[in-house]
């Protein structure tokens, strides 16, 4: 290759990148100098620099170059130091997503195929979902038309590496001339580069982000003001103004005391299942230092401030307020030392056919969405009569599903055309919600055991459906990609949230009613204003979709659990995470915070229920969450079942914790 073509292939390489001034400034050089020597500038003065452009131009269009250059930057990135092997891991799926669309791009679809397949692999375990998308690009005009290609290629990643690693990295790249690898990772890959010893693998939650345009629009996005407060004038405002639910809470004994006692074990008599789990409370509550040290860890807290409904909130009959502030004042005081026991019901006879379960909020009722298009509410009244404490979901033959009396020990909810996927407890309990495969929502009475209502406005299945807190408004979400707040006198929805490029597979209403929460497959939590219908806030930093969501008593916080088992906590007011939640192993399906906020429970697939110190996480000083500090991940128990996958969790008012979940296979 003589200097001509060297000239040539330069000028080419600037026209075709884009950089018209330099190729033409280059063309004047070329010109006036009339092909003798170039100053002190002349890249033929430098060998090797010259050798560079050569071999760069040899290989321009050859695809192999792509597989040789990955697969000899993988096989050193797997055979480096422990130390710093999973910081320059991470590295590899940014070069694989980016080395495949360069393929599909530049036309050799063979090719891309045969290296997708060849290395697809070493990234399943944690990026399953995008690579099964990614498999759908197959030709060069899918990179435009996919929102999924066209985010992946104007978007950067953020990684997060030592020193030393992103030095070893450079001194590997140069000294094997990958520069292909080396224009790959510059292009696509922003490094933030930090002095010291390597984090370890698993503690650090923002070693891989999302930058460029989408960061910018979230950023932007985080900068608008939120009212996250509660609302003005609510019953737990009362109490607090009068000091009842204070001074209640605080005795440690006393007739007050032996009323919540006697109170509770009427309560085990209602549901049949309560004794052991109010033994531990009971015991919780005996010892006055216990108390005191509960009182000390709840009392830290600020109180939240107090802001007003954007919308008309339904007025709540006198009964039903009554019993609210009953539950209220009776409340026990949980903490890292006086935790609840759980109480679980189990269905069993499902043959894999319960998809979602619900408990109300007095853990009274309990519901389950099955495939065969079914739901069916038991009564736990009536399940302690009868003397069974399981919940049978078998066809109505079987002859455990019949009382004493002849009856089903459930009712029977017929009217979905396709599996439901979603029910939910009206705050009283008088109304079931539920969502199904068939695109429609719908309003059953507990009362009359009749469907009242159905709701259309989703085009594809809806994957979650929740009342408000004070009922009358609700929120769904579905395939898709939006989230619909409804209310139950009409049958249009009254507001439509788009926003996420996938699935919104579950939604949570902040407790002041505002806003709602919305978490999709799209790896991003959003929060919405309800009365105006914009996103609020965009949550960015989970690694898999996000199937379950839970806001704290006091509005200031959201907890988010996803498909692999990780726990975030976020600060809603500025949109960061205080904290990664760590300990499940499997998609975390449900999630519920205690009355007064100090604990998190989350209910897992992994058939785990585990409790969270919530007020440690979230009372990190700036030079803990600076140093990374991995005692903030406190999971204070771990309740495991047989064999049961965690389907529900749910505290009640007076802190009792509920859980639901159906056994997947009998119990050896």
């Amino acid at each position: 290759m003589d200097p001509e073509q060297v000239d040539e292939f330069v000028m080419g390489y600037l026209k075709k990148k884009g950089f018209n001034n330099a190729a033409k400034q280059l063309q004047e050089a070329l010109h006036h100098n009339n092909g003798g020597t170039f100053n002190s500038t002349d890249y033929h003065n430098d060998p090797e620099l010259t050798k560079l452009i050569r071999s760069f131009s040899q290989s321009e269009n050859d695809p192999t170059r792509y597989r040789d250059g990955y697969s000899k930057l993988r096989s050193w990135a797997y055979n480096s130091l422990d130390l710093y092997k999973h910081e320059l891991l991470r590295v590899m799926y940014p070069v694989f997503i980016h080395c495949y669309m360069d393929l599909v791009g530049k036309g050799h679809t063979r090719e891309a195929r045969a290296f997708f397949n060849s290395f697809r692999k070493d990234h399943e375990m944690i990026h399953l979902r995008d690579l099964q998308k990614l498999e759908g690009v197959l030709v060069p005009s899918h990179l435009e038309e996919m929102e999924f290609a066209r985010s992946l290629r104007q978007s950067k990643v953020n990684i997060k590496i030592c020193q030393y690693s992103y030095d070893l990295l450079l001194q590997y790249l140069h000294r094997t001339e990958s520069t292909l690898m080396l224009g790959i990772i510059n292009e696509h890959i922003n490094f933030q580069v930090y002095s010291g010893q390597p984090n370890s693998s698993s503690d650090d939650i923002d070693a891989v982000t999302i930058v460029g345009s989408f960061q910018e629009t979230a950023d932007h996005i985080n900068q608008k003001e939120i009212q996250w407060g509660l609302l003005e004038d609510s019953l737990e405002d009362r109490l607090e103004k009068t000091g009842s639910l204070l001074s209640d809470s605080e005795k440690g004994q006393g007739e007050s005391k032996d009323g919540d006692v006697d109170d509770s074990k009427k309560r085990s008599n209602e549901i049949g299942k309560q004794g052991s789990s109010l033994k531990k409370l009971k015991k919780d509550k005996a010892g006055n230092a216990t108390a005191k040290v509960a009182r000390q860890e709840t009392s830290i807290v600020s109180p939240a401030p107090r802001v007003k409904p954007e919308l008309a909130l339904p007025v709540m009959s006198t009964d039903v307020e009554e019993s609210i502030l009953e539950d209220l004042r009776n409340r026990v005081q949980l903490s890292s030392v006086a935790m609840p026991s759980v109480s679980f019901y189990t269905f069993v006879n499902t043959h894999n056919g319960l998809n979602c379960a619900s408990i109300s909020h007095d853990g009274s009722l309990v519901a389950g969405g099955f495939s065969d298009s079914s739901i069916k509410v038991w009564d736990m009244a009536k399940i302690g009569q009868a003397g069974s404490g399981a919940l049978q979901g078998e066809s109505d033959t079987n002859d455990q599903n019949v009382g004493p009396n002849g009856r089903r020990n459930y009712t029977l909810l017929l009217g979905h055309s396709g599996p439901v996927y979603s029910a939910t407890f009206s705050p009283p309990g008088d109304f079931v919600l539920s969502s199904s495969a068939d695109t429609t929502i719908r309003l059953w009475s507990t009362q009359l055991n009749a469907n009242l209502v159905c709701y259309k406005g989703h085009n594809y299945p809806v994957w979650d459906v929740q009342f408000s807190p004070f009922g009358h408004y609700f929120a769904s979400c579905s395939h898709d990609r939006t989230a619909r707040i409804w209310s139950m006198d009409r049958v249009q929805p009254l507001r439509i949230m788009a926003g996420h490029l996938s699935d919104v597979d579950c939604v949570q209403w902040h407790p002041n009613c505002n806003y709602i929460a919305t978490g999709s497959s799209d790896k991003t939590v959003r929060l919405w204003d309800v009365q105006t219908g914009e996103c609020v806030r965009i949550f960015i930093g989970h690694r898999s979709m996000v199937l379950s969501l839970a806001m704290s008593p006091d509005g200031r916080y959201m907890a988010s659990g996803d498909e692999d088992g990780t726990i975030m906590m976020w600060d809603l007011s500025t949109a960061r995470c205080i904290t990664p939640l760590m300990g499940h192993n499997s998609c975390v399906w449900s999630l519920s915070y205690s009355g007064e906020g100090s604990l998190l429970a989350s209910g897992s697939a992994d058939c785990t229920v585990k409790l969270w110190d919530v007020t440690s996480s979230t009372k990190l000083t700036k030079a803990e969450e600076k140093n990374g500090n991995s005692n903030r991940l406190r999971s204070l128990r771990t309740f495991p079942t047989k064999s049961t996958p965690v389907h529900a969790l749910r505290f009640s008012r007076r802190n009792l914790l509920f859980a639901a979940g159906a056994l997947s296979k009998p119990a050896s």
